[in-house]
């Protein structure tokens, strides 16, 4: 199993980024999967998640309204449209299963909100 994040980047508040989780080596269209963030000193936390059927989703109450998931079962990638940065949104970011079993994380793709 392997997850490979990128889209990651230096972006002024304000601005956005879009997220890409490429997922390999397990059936990815079957497990509902998520956004994880971790900042520096802090617990890595949910951001969102999506229902393998992709009807569904959910959000963390920081970035309701300004972050959307999605994903594509073909590509077996996870995607998360970021926009109207803030500072606060500084973290690394990583995608798994959104499940209490989840597989190795991946390296993440560092998100830093600076002016």
């Amino acid at each position: 199993v392997q997850f490979v994040e990128s889209g990651g980047g230096l972006v002024q508040p304000g601005g956005s980024l879009r997220l890409s989780c490429a997922a390999s080596g397990f059936a990815f269209g079957v497990y509902d999967m998520a956004w994880y963030r971790q900042a520096p000193g802090q617990v890595r936390e949910l951001v969102s998640s999506i229902t393998r059927s992709g009807t569904s989703t959910t959000y963390a109450d920081p970035v309701k309204g300004r972050f959307t998931i999605s994903r594509d079962d073909v590509k077996k990638t996870l995607y998360l449209q970021m926009n109207s940065l803030k500072p606060e949104d500084t973290a690394v970011y990583y995608c798994n299963r959104h499940s209490q079993v989840k597989y190795t994380w991946g390296q993440g793709t560092q998100v830093t909100v600076a002016s």
